[in-house]
């Protein structure tokens, strides 16, 4: 049985990870979120220590490490985005592994000072890219890979379209701060953006149609795919048919004009992905790097309009 921290115990993704604890026969000891509605912690672990001061927190587990026989092990990290780099910091400097949620950084160079400390340390980083633990995505890469060795050459065309409905208090906390939550992109595109990469390959070209507050969409061209993609958390760019049926989210990938079914098993992938920690196959920095390149690139790019390979959904902003 490993000891546990877990940073950020009341947002929308700390339950998988408490969940991931338990059902891995572990034990989370103490518990950091500046909000106190973290009730669910009772239904996995109520007799963790919580707290809503970093200060206090920062001296238990400090403590922990100094007592002899204890030691918190592993510090998940669930927190907003730009705390993410401060946060693995911590868990590196208690002399324990982080297991930090997508995006693991907002920018490249965060990964490069990581790599250091994490020398420095003995102790790993890991990160949440739950989609390469899918069993459509691994079946997909494997089918990738066999026709790939019969046609070397080969390039994939790729429709990626994402929507998440999101309300007005979206824009009112961190996550529609771009400072803080990377932008749309960053924030539900990034573990998709891994995932092409991993399958597809390096990418070669980067373009982007729409930058708005709640809309992204653009063209990535990877070494065997051209991927038209088109993430937004607005309600109103849902098809018809869709909303008709009472959904808020969306969610299509076609390959080659067939459209790909993902849609389903999701519910287990963090507690796979903390198995695969601990056998050491987890994913790290280097993982991280391609999808955090490709994310950096589109914050910083201008956006160009209907010009070249735009997702058909693009003209729904831009007409609206």
């Amino acid at each position: 049985m490993k000891n546990f921290a877990l940073i950020g115990a009341s947002g929308y993704i700390a339950p998988r990870h408490m969940k991931a604890i338990k059902d891995t026969g572990n034990d989370l000891i103490c518990a950091l979120d500046k909000n106190d509605s973290v009730g669910i912690i009772d239904s996995y672990f109520p007799e963790a220590s919580f707290f809503t001061e970093f200060e206090r927190f920062d001296r238990f587990v400090d403590k922990w490490r100094r007592e002899q026989g204890k030691k918190i092990e592993y510090v998940s990290i669930a927190t907003p985005n730009y705390l993410h780099d401060a946060h693995i910091r911590f868990a590196l400097r208690n002399e324990a592994h982080a297991i930090c949620e997508k995006p693991l950084v907002l920018n490249p160079h965060n990964i490069d000072q990581l790599k250091i400390i994490e020398q420095e340390s003995g102790k790993r980083v890991y990160t949440i890219l739950q989609l390469r633990l899918h069993d459509s995505i691994i079946t997909l890469k494997n089918r990738v890979e066999s026709e790939l060795r019969l046609n070397p050459h080969k390039i994939y065309d790729i429709d990626l379209t994402y929507l998440t409905s999101r309300g007005k208090w979206y824009f009112t906390s961190w996550k529609g701060d771009e400072s803080k939550s990377g932008g749309i992109a960053t924030n539900i595109g990034v573990h998709f953006f891994d995932m092409l990469a991993w399958i597809f390959g390096t990418i070669e070209e980067n373009s982007v149609h729409i930058k708005n507050a709640d809309t992204n969409a653009g063209f990535i061209k990877f070494k065997h795919a051209n991927v038209r993609w088109f993430l937004s958390v607005n309600y109103e760019y849902i098809p018809e048919e869709i909303q008709k049926q009472g959904k808020r989210t969306f969610r299509s990938m076609t390959v080659d004009g067939e459209e790909f079914e993902f849609s389903e098993g999701f519910t287990e992938l963090h507690t796979l992905s903390y198995k695969h920690i601990f056998e050491n196959d987890g994913f790290g920095l280097d993982d991280a790097r391609s999808s955090i390149n490709i994310v950096s690139t589109i914050r910083k790019l201008n956006p160009i309009g209907l010009k070249g390979e735009y997702h058909p959904f693009a003209s729904k902003v831009l007409h609206a």
